[in-house]
């Protein structure tokens, strides 16, 4: 019965029946006249979660790390210097994806628990006379850390240097969760996925690409084949793609934006960060601590939580999968065994989250933890009924 729970990983996330339902389909014939009645609405309506008219959309059959490749190979040359900061383990695979791809890397290093440093990188960009630095490498959230960072903060410390560099936003476990301004925020590729907001099944790369980044494409020399931009846009031009779609995805995908327009944007914002908001309420009742160090660094689709001094996280996952059948998101990187992570973004309700909650508190009682039993859940509950429950049919 354990694989009626909900997960509490940070992606990929819950499947609604509605879109499980979407993706059973039988083989379709993807070069069929009528093919691009099906997929030619997806790629427009995508633009509104992205919050773009500019932009273009483009997929992959592939998973996020699909999308970061594609993003680099198809803008940059071999020994084009990147900027980055490295704040949790998602930045830092980024970074080793440049340097397998033999880009100047230049790093910036960050506490993990910090988001990524405007500041920082205005002084780098400002040092760059010579316009060396081709693009900025941003994590909007990062997933090991519960870390959301400004990247209109980011854009704004490019502007004042008035650096040609294009800027490059992993947003793969944000969007379609939490708001995302690629026009306003400036953004010339942003990388998102299926498996998370989108709460469709892991397989399909999301990319959102300015005009500007297109230009770059005239120049790029690194090699692309699978992953090329123009191959895909030029069969996305009739419908068509330059080889086998996954076209379960992409029915599940355009019932997903179904399900998130008719519940809104806005209020799917508003949802995710009241469920954040009762997970830090508990998080607080516990004694424990966030790994985001301060509450405008707070994620609203994961929360990574340290333990008590002497405990091991792992062993608390664990536990809480053997004994009650619940997932719960390890420690990554520098986190492990320090921190477990709640994941509480896409199809999920107060309800389903509190039951998270109940879960993780009966595993820390198990282990000896220093918590009260009931605390967390009880300063969740009080949240939560300070104002209405978000309803079941219009969860998206």
């Amino acid at each position: 019965m354990s694989n009626q729970n909900p997960v509490f990983i940070p992606g990929p996330t819950n499947i609604p029946d509605r879109l499980r339902l979407a993706m059973q389909v039988q083989t379709q014939d993807h070069r069929a006249p009528d093919f691009v009645e099906t997929f030619a609405p997806v790629l427009e309506d995508t633009k509104k979660v992205f919050g773009t008219k500019e932009g273009k959309i483009i997929t992959f059959p592939a998973s996020g790390t699909g999308g970061w490749e594609a993003s680099v190979t198809n803008t940059l040359s071999p020994g084009d210097s990147v900027l980055v900061a490295r704040y949790g383990m998602f930045s830092h695979r980024w970074i080793d994806l440049c340097q397998r791809h033999g880009l100047d890397v230049r790093i910036i290093e960050c506490p993990w628990g910090s988001g990524a440093p405007a500041d920082k990188f205005a002084e780098a960009l400002a040092a760059d006379k010579e316009h060396k630095i081709k693009a900025v490498l941003v994590t909007h959230n990062e997933t090991a850390t519960g870390v959301r960072s400004d990247i209109g903060a980011v854009r704004k410390a490019m502007d004042a240097s008035s650096h040609p560099a294009m800027l490059f936003v992993d947003c793969v476990s944000s969007l379609a969760s939490m708001p995302f301004e690629f026009d306003g925020w400036g953004v010339d590729i942003a990388v998102s996925g299926s498996q998370k907001g989108f709460m469709l099944a892991t397989g399909m790369a999301i990319l959102c690409v300015s005009p500007k980044a297109l230009a770059a494409m005239e120049t790029a020399q690194l090699p692309r084949t699978f992953f090329d931009f123009r191959d895909m846009m030029n069969a996305n031009a009739s419908g068509g793609f330059p080889y086998t779609p996954p076209l379960q995805l992409i029915y599940g995908m355009r019932e997903s934006l179904k399900m998130l327009f008719e519940e809104g944007l806005d209020n799917v914002y508003a949802r995710h960060f009241r469920l954040a908001e009762g997970v830090r309420k508990a998080t607080a009742a516990w004694g424990l601590e966030l790994v985001a160090q301060s509450p405008d660094l707070y994620s609203d689709t994961v929360s990574a939580i340290y333990v008590p001094e002497g405990f091991d996280s792992n062993a608390l996952t664990d536990h809480a999968f053997n004994a009650y059948g619940v997932s719960f998101g390890i420690g990554l990187g520098e986190m492990n065994g320090k921190a477990f992570r709640i994941g509480h973004l896409g199809s999920l309700t107060d309800v389903m989250v509190l039951s998270g909650l109940a879960t993780i508190e009966m595993a820390m009682a198990d282990l000896d933890y220093p918590i009260t039993l009931g605390s967390g859940v009880a300063a969740a509950q009080e949240y939560f009924r300070s104002g209405s429950a978000t309803p079941m049919q219009s969860a998206a």
